[in-house]
Formats: C-alpha cells, structure tokens, sequence
C-alpha cells in the first residue's frame, strides 16, 4: 500500500466520508481513511437519519441549509439513491399558553432566512400536506396550524387535546446508510483509500503535521491529518495535545411494528412539544411510586418524544432523550431495557391509540450510538494544533444531517479556499475567547431533540 498520502483521515463514519468526498472535489485525490471499524458503522449506522433546517441559531441554520444544498444535488446527480425525502418535522402542543412564544420564535427563523412562516387558522388555508417520497416541487419555510379540527384533518391519529402544530418543511429523513456508500464509493473513484487500523501518533516536526503511527507500528506520512473520528474525537485531539472540549452521550432508538396503524405511513416526524408525566394505572402508579428506584417513572418527563414511519413495511422509531447519559464509548454499552415502554408511553400524550399497544407491546428492537457534543451543541471544524492538523465534529444529533455541510467546510479550510460566513462559530478558538466562554455560561437553546 501506498505510505503516503496527500491527506489522512481518522475516523471512517459520515463525517469522515463526507469529508474525503468534498476534498475530492477541492482537488486533493491521494487521501487515506483510517478506521479500526467497518466504514459507516459504531454510531453512523445508528442514527434517526433525519434532517432539518429549522434551528433557533443563525449560524446553525446557514450550515443545514448548505448541507441541504448539497445533499438535494447528490440525490439528484444519484437519482435520489439514499431515498431523501421532505415531509418535515411536526411540532405538536396541547398547550394554549405556547402558541404565541410558538409562534414568534418560529417567525425569528423564518427572518434567519429559515423559509416563509405561514399561519393557518381554517380548514379554507392553504395548506399544502407533504409529498411522501422525493423532496421537489415542496414548500420551505413552516406551517403553523392553530385548532384541532383543522391538525386532525390533516394528521387524524393526532390526539384531540392538540392545539397548536408546526410544519417545519425543509425538512424530512433518507437512508444514511446509502447516503454513506454513495460518498464512499464516489471518493474511491477518485483514489480514496481504506485502512482498518488504530491511529496511535500523530508525528509532528517544527509545528507541521508529518504523518501517523499505526498501533501495528506502521508509518505512513502525510502533511494533512483530519481528526473526524466521531465518539472518540477526545482522545485523538489528544495525540496533538490538544484538549477538545467535548463529551459523549448514550443515546437509544427503539423500532416496533405498528400492526394498529397508529402512525399515519404517510406522517411526517412528529414531535410532542409539551413536558408530561407517564400514562400509568393507579396501581402500577403507587406501586412505582413506593419503590426508590422507579419513583422517576411517576415524575415529570421532558418534551421531545418523537416518532416516524421507518421503510416499507409497519415499523416506526421511537426516541426520547428523557435521560442525559454521559459515558465514554464502549462497543456494548448497557442499554436500558425500559426504555422501548417509556418512549411508547411518551408518545401516547400525541398519539392516544399508542395506549392499545400498553397490554401487550410489540417486540421492540433496541440500539444505541454515541453522540460527542460540545456544551453549546454547535460543532467543532477547523484548524487543531499544529499547521496540517483539522478537526471536524461534535455533530451530537445531526451528524447525517450537516454531513455535507462540515464536510465540505472542513475542506475548504484544508484547501484554503473562501470560507462561508457561518465558518467562525464552529472554529476551535472560539473558546480562546473569554467573551464566548461567558456566554457560554447561559446558552438556553441547543436546538437539539
């Protein structure tokens, strides 16, 4: 194998991948992916695949817009190989009292240049429901409908306590997984290549990155080293001495088969947007309540249990982060076998006919990934450490999502080409700025599900 390469990176999930693939584009071909596992596997092959452009942060939304762009070209240019589509997210309330912050925080993304906000408030607006496959000839912006008769025409498995619901458009899922290949096999056209292996040093002489150290005790050179490697990005940003300010998290999916029908196979994302306490029995409610261990399970839960229809058949996803796991990443972590039950029982609060499924659930597949993320859940992309050396990632919750986006950006550093204005808030030194370390002290809004 060729032992030296114009570009190394660490780390052979989406980010990686896309990142490989927009240096392609830039021009730099010779490049070398490093990865002790299988290409698009650990956390990429674990994801919800969704996306969105609907962020409360300026530069947030510029960067997902971006990514958009450029995922919208690749499924065109692959005709539409990983099956992107735009049936958006839906935010549902049942509370009267959110529907004016609702609607004023939606019309400042809509200013960020989120896309138009459109208010419904009669069965007579116009309202146009979402395509279910393919993503043209679709609106941008969000729909904001206010009364339940008009949300249950048009989403009739909606509980009838739903008052208000938003129709983020630019958004929707498609498959990472092919996503993924697509960029893979694109880059290794190009001259990409794959090594399975452990990065263990990066060598560094007068301030400029020369190459990496193998775990097999191979050395293989290079002036460019691109830190991408998703959970374990802390300990690689360590072989430069550099502390990245990042941590990881355990976060679960649930998949059952929804034999009743109670999500509509045409429905968007939804989202319950309102904190709630599990629908128990009185009995199972004192019983659970007696017990120290369980007490949580009677208390109050946090907003943002969510669902989809996921392929073909009658499965959906299930997924609620009503508990911050922070851990390190291990390749079989413990998960919580409760947690399929908890999510469904969530999601009963929006979707009443979830509670036929309480006597007798359907057996539930449960997995789990590893999200790094940073305090202010924005990411991490740019120059680290010594000249040649990059980091790109701390994407907790859209990695598939803004892929393209950091990929390309991180890329157009390397390459030293304009960068966009949105460049600055994901650089690492930001943090060297004691303004940014202050403000970080109340940062109230990550954006993230």
């Amino acid at each position: 194998m060729n032992k030296s390469y114009d570009a190394i990176i660490c780390g052979a999930g989406i980010i990686g991948v896309s990142t490989a693939y927009f240096l392609n584009k830039a021009g730099i071909n010779n490049i070398l992916i490093v990865d002790e596992r299988p290409p698009l596997s650990f956390t990429s092959d674990r994801s919800t695949e969704c996306y969105r452009n609907w962020w409360p942060q300026p530069e947030m939304l510029a960067l997902m817009n971006r990514s958009i762009d450029l995922m919208e070209s690749l499924a065109d240019e692959s005709n539409n190989v990983f099956r992107m589509n735009r049936r958006g997210y839906l935010y549902i309330t049942a509370d009267e009292n959110k529907i004016e912050d609702l609607q004023s925080a939606s019309q400042r993304i809509s200013e960020l240049n989120g896309g138009q906000l459109r208010v419904h408030t009669s069965k007579s607006s116009a309202y146009q429901p979402a395509f279910p496959e393919g993503f043209h000839n679709s609106p941008n912006g969000a729909d904001l409908l206010i009364g339940n008769d008009l949300i249950r025409e048009h989403f009739p498995y909606v509980t009838e306590k739903a008052v208000a619901a938003l129709h983020a458009r630019r958004a929707g899922w498609l498959s990472a997984q092919q996503l993924g290949m697509y960029l893979f096999e694109s880059g290794r056209r190009s001259g990409l290549q794959f090594e399975a292996g452990k990065i263990t040093g990066v060598n560094v002489r007068g301030g400029q990155v020369r190459g990496v150290e193998l775990s097999s005790g191979d050395r293989i050179q290079s002036p460019i080293f691109i830190n991408a490697a998703g959970p374990f990005l802390k300990d690689v940003g360590n072989l430069l001495d550099v502390e990245l300010p990042v941590h990881t998290e355990l976060h679960l999916k649930a998949v059952i088969k929804d034999s009743l029908g109670v999500v509509g196979r045409g429905a968007p994302l939804l989202v319950w947007n309102d904190a709630q306490t599990l629908p128990w029995d009185d009995e199972e409610r004192e019983a659970l309540k007696d017990d120290d261990e369980t007490r949580w399970l009677t208390e109050t839960f946090p907003w943002g249990v969510h669902t989809r229809p996921e392929g073909a058949g009658n499965d959906i996803l299930m997924l609620w982060e009503y508990q911050t796991k922070k851990m390190e990443p291990v390749a079989s972590p413990t998960i919580d076998d409760g947690y399929p039950e908890i999510a469904l029982r969530g999601l009963a609060a929006m979707l009443p006919r979830m509670k036929e499924y309480f006597s007798r659930m359907p057996r539930p597949q449960l997995d789990g990934g590893f999200y790094t993320k940073t305090h202010e859940n924005l990411p991490i992309v740019g120059a680290m450490g010594a000249d040649g050396a990059y980091v790109v990632g701390a994407v907790s919750g859209y990695g598939i999502m803004s892929a393209c986006g950091v990929g390309e950006l991180v890329a157009r550093h390397i390459t030293g080409s304009e960068l966009p204005e949105y460049a600055n808030a994901f650089e690492l030194s930001r943090y060297d700025d004691p303004g940014y370390q202050k403000k970080l002290e109340s940062w109230d809004d990550s954006g993230q599900l």
